[in-house]
């Protein structure tokens, strides 16, 4: 039996706002993605997940949606996106939809309506409560560092908002509500797109009276009506953005008897260089053990019951090449191939996000001046008011603000990366002139073609796609081991995560096999010593 489409492909995340610019105006679009789709098919991906491309007053970077059905004028026109869906598929992508259903922009239609009052139809497509004691319902807060709840003097109540007080949430109890975004979805998958990527789809169960926010007691019943009266229909992948799950909770998402979603993007690796109990801000060191750890549960525990995602990067998250390898010219590429040779070889659905192919990194700040990002700005004032010293608070945006994420697509030396000719939004990274596109395919030995081969080899082995896995010891915290086997065929991938040079161990003895990869010149010496974040797959046939 054939495995899903979703399982054995590989995707691209493109932030539309700085990948490509093709009408010079400073901000990525349609078209400009649209122009590159022969170099996205010639690393061989399978899918693009776009984030938001819709109407919005960006608030959020258009997680603040006024108008599921429009285009952003930004980014061009719907008949620029229906060209991209078309020339995508031509080339043999499918496209993925970033869907935000747990809130909208305040400028939403919808809530401009709800804004009427009670008798409004529109009013219960939001969650309203009347306030207690003077103050807001209770004392729930947003994921923006304060209240979750809004006054509104001239109705007397208070509206629901676990993000910015312009991203007002949905009521998810309301029948009408519900119905309004299966028609949304059916006509966004009318039009021929691969699937969506449901933004904290792990908040539309929730609970505010009880300040239930994540994984609320009608979330799993809500998902299965999704699925049965939209993408349920269609052969596409589903990926929800789930910050509290836990592998029994992924289990409920993708189970393939459960009827939900393909997979979710958990999160659990992502909050390992934070200090316990604390927000993102407060950092610690990556312990490597740790961190494989965390993969190999949830590899294991996931194994057969569902189905894992594999990420490094997105829009949310800084560069993983700064946080977790190395970004100094010695190490940047070594380090990346390692982090990718790590990754690729496990049991799930990769993503890679835009510039992750060649290597792109953190971009650095002086000052708060220099954000665009709404959480990182909320943040800065937050702490500034409790008293943290500023250069403290700039090192923590630095090491994890969004907009590492967000500066313009680096492809070639020319003006603005060849990203635009106007001044982008954000400001290109000052080393594009060494770490573009175009050098990168120049370079046989790039970090792109260490990607591209590791597409290949999951297209070329099932035993990626559907086999199994087992931590091999190595006797050492920094080397981590492990394999995948199934009846016909088993895999060995090494990796060393520190920038010195490791002795190590096998638990077992390893016959003889095929190198599939590695990321130095040299063959590996096999079992007894790793350069500085050398990395390899072998294979061997049973």
């Amino acid at each position: 039996m054939r495995n899903p489409w979703w399982q054995e492909a590989v995707i691209y995340q493109i932030y539309p706002r700085s990948f490509q610019d093709s009408n010079q105006d400073g901000i990525g679009d349609l078209k400009g993605i649209t122009q590159r789709l022969d170099y996205l098919a010639f690393l061989g991906i399978d899918a693009l997940w776009l984030s938001p491309v819709y109407r919005s007053p960006n608030d959020d970077n258009g997680y603040d949606i006024s108008d599921y059905e429009a285009i952003g004028p930004e980014y061009g026109t719907m008949e620029d996106m229906d060209q991209l869906i078309e020339e995508a598929g031509k080339r043999g992508i499918k496209l993925v939809m970033d869907l935000v259903v747990n809130h909208t922009s305040d400028e939403h239609p919808w809530f401009q309506e709800a804004l009427k009052g009670p008798e409004n139809p529109y009013y219960n497509f939001y969650v309203w409560r009347r306030g207690v004691n003077g103050g807001p319902p209770n004392e729930l807060q947003s994921n923006f560092t304060s209240s979750a709840w809004t006054y509104v003097p001239h109705l007397g109540h208070y509206y629901l908002h676990l993000h910015s007080k312009k991203q007002p949430d949905l009521n998810w109890e309301n029948p009408q509500m519900k119905q309004a975004i299966w028609d949304m979805m059916n006509y966004w998958l009318a039009k021929g797109i691969g699937g969506f990527r449901l933004d904290v789809i792990d908040l539309i169960g929730k609970d505010p009276d009880k300040a239930i926010t994540k994984n609320g007691p009608k979330l799993h019943e809500l998902l299965q009506e999704m699925n049965q009266q939209t993408f349920g229909n269609y052969d596409v992948l589903t990926v929800g953005e789930t910050w509290g799950a836990t592998p029994e909770i992924a289990e409920l998402y993708s189970g393939p008897d459960r009827q939900e979603l393909s997979m979710v993007f958990q999160f659990e690796h992502i909050n390992l260089d934070k200090q316990s109990g604390k927000r993102k801000w407060d950092l610690k060191a990556l312990d490597p053990q740790e961190l494989h750890d965390v993969f190999s549960k949830w590899q294991v525990q996931l194994d057969q019951k569902g189905w894992n995602s594999l990420f490094w990067n997105n829009h949310d998250l800084p560069r993983t090449i700064s946080r977790w390898g190395d970004d100094s010219p010695e190490f940047r590429e070594l380090s990346g191939k390692m982090l990718a040779i790590y990754l690729h070889f496990m049991k799930g659905t990769p993503y890679i996000y835009q510039g992750e192919e060649i290597g792109m990194v953190n971009y650095p700040i002086q000052s708060i001046e220099e954000v665009d990002d709404i959480e990182s700005i909320r943040t800065y004032n937050h702490r500034m008011e409790e008293g943290y010293p500023v250069e403290e608070i700039i090192a923590s945006i630095n090491a994890k603000g969004r907009d590492n994420a967000r500066h313009p697509m680096q492809w070639n030396q020319e003006k603005n990366a060849g990203f635009s000719e106007a001044e982008p939004w954000l400001p290109v990274h000052s080393n594009y002139p060494t770490i573009n596109v175009e050098a990168a395919l120049a370079d046989k030995n790039s970090l792109f073609y260490t990607y591209q081969k590791l597409i290949h080899l999951r297209k070329t082995h099932k035993v990626i796609v559907s086999g199994g896995y087992q931590v091999v010891e190595t006797n050492n915290p920094e080397v981590l081991a492990y394999r995948r086997l199934d009846d016909k065929e088993e895999i060995l991938t090494v990796v060393n995560f520190s920038k010195a040079s490791q002795s190590y161990s096998l638990e077992q003895t390893w016959p003889e096999g095929e190198a599939l990869i590695h990321n130095y010149a040299e063959s590996p010496q096999q079992w007894t010593q790793l350069k500085p974040y050398e990395a390899y797959a072998i294979k061997r046939n049973k």
